[in-house]
């Protein structure tokens, strides 16, 4: 066959060349927009999308309970109690009776109780009333260190007779049931029938004959009476 028989292929026309061509660029821009939107970050969660989540996440997985049984006894917890016990300074700036008798309670080391109170300031009133209890300085007419015999002597200040009251409290035989009274806390018939019996009075009291019971009346001593 010569070249001038030869058949050749028809030509495509222009116009599949472009639908062709159309064709590929709509291939291409589709999966563009599949890659795209596998690329895109996340829709952004909502608020209450959020809080919801938040709680389910911590969110217990049960109710829990605790049966406590009828016979369960709860415990008493015990502490320990505090007092505060007034020191000289504060007892002479009160100045009264009272001061005074937990004054030889403290000298004395003696609990100052209210009961232990109250039956030395009974014993003071017997031996100088309520009025002039302070008379010579000498509340209790104790002769301990004061100069003067049967308790007629004097003292430089009610502190220093306070602590001469404790020292002869401590340094007689005679008067160591006192002590002992003081000491524990007694009932006060038991201190006072102590004091009767001692030889702290030559009368004995007249072993209660002569005892007042009637609560003593607060009287402040004058001023300097209580420093020397």
């Amino acid at each position: 066959m010569t070249a001038s028989h030869r058949i050749r292929a028809p030509r495509r026309s222009w116009r599949v060349r472009a639908r062709n061509g159309m064709a590929v660029g709509a291939l291409v821009f589709a999966f563009s927009l599949v890659t795209v939107g596998s690329l895109a970050p996340p829709p952004v969660s909502s608020v209450s999308d959020r809080a919801s989540a938040n709680v389910q996440f911590f969110r217990p997985a049960g109710t829990q309970k605790l049966t406590v049984p009828d016979s369960a006894q709860g415990v008493a917890i015990t502490r320990d109690a505090y007092s505060a016990t007034a020191g000289v300074q504060t007892l002479a700036a009160g100045g009264t009776n009272y001061d005074w008798a937990k004054l030889v309670l403290l000298k004395a080391g003696f609990p100052v109780t209210d009961d232990n109170v109250t039956v030395m300031t009974r014993w003071m009133r017997q031996e100088n009333g309520v009025d002039n209890w302070w008379n010579r300085n000498n509340p209790l007419n104790n002769g301990w260190n004061s100069g003067g015999n049967s308790g007629l002597g004097s003292y430089d200040s009610l502190e220093y007779a306070a602590e001469s009251a404790a020292e002869a409290l401590h340094s007689v035989g005679g008067y160591s049931d006192i002590v002992a009274g003081f000491a524990s806390s007694a009932p006060m018939d038991v201190i006072e029938s102590a004091i009767w019996a001692s030889p702290w009075a030559s009368s004995h009291y007249e072993y209660g004959g002569h005892w007042s019971y009637a609560p003593a009346q607060i009287v402040t001593s004058p001023e300097g009476t209580w420093a020397g």
